[in-house]
């Protein structure tokens, strides 16, 4: 089986392609390398340089034939998509416009969507399951169900069937290191922990300590990258078997708090790692927590490396590998 990733050199993308490579399947990386890394390329993989935004490079590579393609490649920091909302929707919507007008004409189908929790907003309750109401609260997840929504009419008009993966927080490492590249400009809890525990960072912000949680810091649920990967290939398989597309939430359905991310971090690198209490955030919610049932009943899909040690071992053995104290 052949199959497109295309943004397949980037954080999630590399560890998409590795399952793809892990099961079998011949793989080609399609990415601009803006953000996706040269170390992230797999020898057993073929690599094609080009970017979505460019019609004809989708047509050429699309032209060689594959059984479906993986689409990861979009702006991703929803805080930025608030100050720019041009820029994510000139690659996050216009990209994918792209993408499946270029699938259609080459009779590509499936189409594996990386979406995002971002497309619910706030929680109205807990936890989060797939007909949760959708009110994003960010420029970007408004990008992500937008591209929801055309695939679901790409589905009825074009016959392309798609599954749209909805991510909570991705996390983590491959635990065998072959991954090679640190994610660039992370935004995210563990790789700022990290950065601090090597002296990248003097100091992490917490912001908040007056939530309404366990601890007073905010709760959110985390899925191993290599867990999201996994699903990749399970929704394909679904897809290809029984010929209609899915939609799925994609977390551990346990929620881990920034304190306590923070102390497991601390404990398993060793490292002191200075944290301050800041003032709250702009709409952050004091908890987000997944429910994946649906993906456990469609795909089989149970998370295997999302516990929280595993989560920071395995990211700490990338940083304290590659990043020079």
């Amino acid at each position: 089986m052949k199959i497109l990733v295309i943004g397949g050199a980037g954080y999630i993308g590399s560890h998409v392609t590795r399952a793809f490579l892990d099961h079998g399947y011949d793989v080609t990386v399609f990415d601009n390398l803006r953000t996706g890394l040269r170390e992230n390329l797999f020898t057993e993989a073929d690599f094609v340089h080009g970017d979505i935004m460019h019609p004809e490079q989708l047509r050429a590579v699309m032209s060689r034939g594959y059984d479906g393609c993986v689409h990861l490649a979009a702006l991703k920091a929803a805080g930025q998509s608030m100050f720019h909302p041009d820029e994510y929707a000139h690659a996050n919507i216009s990209g994918a416009i792209n993408i499946l007008n270029a699938a259609t004409e080459a009779s590509l189908s499936p189409i594996i969507f990386s979406s995002s929790a971002a497309v619910y907003g706030s929680p109205q309750y807990q936890p989060i399951d797939e007909e949760h109401p959708m009110v994003p609260e960010n420029f970007y997840g408004f990008t992500k169900l937008e591209v929801e929504r055309l695939l679901e009419w790409f589905d009825r008009l074009k016959g392309i069937r798609y599954a749209a993966i909805r991510y909570f927080n991705a996390a983590g490492y491959d635990s065998a290191g072959r991954v090679k590249g640190l994610e660039l400009n992370p935004e995210n809890l563990l790789p700022i922990v990290m950065e601090t525990a090597v002296g990248i960072r003097p100091k992490l912000s917490i912001y908040g300590d007056d939530y309404s949680t366990r601890d007073g810091s905010c709760i959110r649920d985390y899925v191993h990258v290599s867990d999201l990967a996994a699903a990749h290939i399970s929704a394909f398989e679904y897809i290809l078997k029984e010929k209609q597309s899915l939609t799925v939430n994609l977390g551990s359905e346990t929620g881990v708090s920034v304190f306590e991310m923070i102390e497991r971090a601390r404990v398993i690198t060793g490292k002191t790692i200075i944290a301050d209490v800041v003032g709250r955030r702009a709409g952050d919610p004091a908890e987000l927590i997944a429910s994946s049932g649906k993906a456990r009943e469609l795909l089989g899909w149970v998370p295997q490396h999302s516990d929280v040690d595993t989560l920071v071992a395995t990211t700490w053995k990338m940083y304290e590998k590659y990043v020079t104290h």
